[in-house]
């Protein structure tokens, strides 16, 4: 195993940077790209200065890692990804201001809708069963809603 390491090239680091930054298009939460790229880093440093000793090379690697991983979470909460459906993981969002008819009355505040092919909570003034309502916000997983007519 000392051998190998021994003689870490350049692009053994930049191979194992395509590996990670595959791992992470098999399973995304955008932590392993954060690896791959301090691994094609040290590959890069490996290129420029031939006889870099894998002790260090490990240490670089351990160190742009530490710094890669909370500075590009940073970037990427300053520089959100701009996409078409901007409540595709906010479900509850999506159905602000449609029509829907009650399935169990509002009493008290509460009650429930059916939605497509779910039933959710509801909050609103109290109402019979059957009634149409607007969904005019959310509360978590609960729709809020007012008289439709």
């Amino acid at each position: 195993m000392a051998e190998f390491l021994a003689g870490l090239q350049f692009w053994h680091w930049w191979i194992l940077a395509v590996l990670l930054v595959g791992v992470e298009a098999l399973a995304p939460g955008m932590f392993f790209i954060w690896f791959g790229l301090a691994a094609g880093l040290v590959g890069l440093a490996s290129l420029l200065f031939p006889g870099l000793d894998w002790r260090l090379q490990g240490l670089l690697f351990a160190v742009f890692a530490a710094a890669a991983v909370p500075l590009g979470r940073r970037y990427l909460q300053r520089h959100p990804a701009e996409t078409s459906d901007p409540a595709l993981n906010r479900r509850a969002e999506r159905y602000i201001g449609r029509l829907f008819t009650l399935e169990t009355a509002i009493v008290n505040g509460r009650g429930s809708i059916r939605v497509d092919d779910s039933v959710w909570r509801a909050a609103g003034p109290d109402m019979a069963a059957g009634r149409r309502v607007k969904v005019i916000g959310v509360d978590g997983t609960i729709l809020k809603v007012e008289a439709a007519d």
